[in-house]
């Protein structure tokens, strides 16, 4: 016995098998890598179908800048036609600047 871990006391007991929905201590079921590859590729889709609606859904009253680093202009249709349209009346403005300085 020592003075830093007395005796715990007699042992206990304890079941050496376990059932559990989930498989006990040690599960390995068969079929795990086919439910694996099914319950990530559900995912996978619900994400994507909620994640497309976000975009769809998405408003923005303003705006982001243009040179700044903003991860929804790539999937934002609204950011999309809006910078579009920002280059368009740009080229628009640049050749009438052009075609006037001449």
């Amino acid at each position: 016995m020592s003075l830093f871990f007395p005796n715990p006391g007699p042992t206990r007991s304890y079941p050496k098998h376990v059932w559990s929905p989930s498989g006990g201590w040690y599960a390995q079921p068969a079929n795990w890598k086919r439910n694996t590859a099914i319950a990530g590729a559900v995912i996978f889709g619900i994400t994507a179908a909620i994640w497309k609606l976000s975009a769809e859904l998405e408003y923005r009253h303003h705006m982001p800048e243009p040179d700044r680093f903003f991860p929804s202009r790539y999937w934002s249709r609204q950011i999309i036609e809006h910078e579009k349209a920002q280059k368009e009346k740009a080229a628009a403005a640049k050749t009438t600047q052009d075609g006037s300085s001449s």
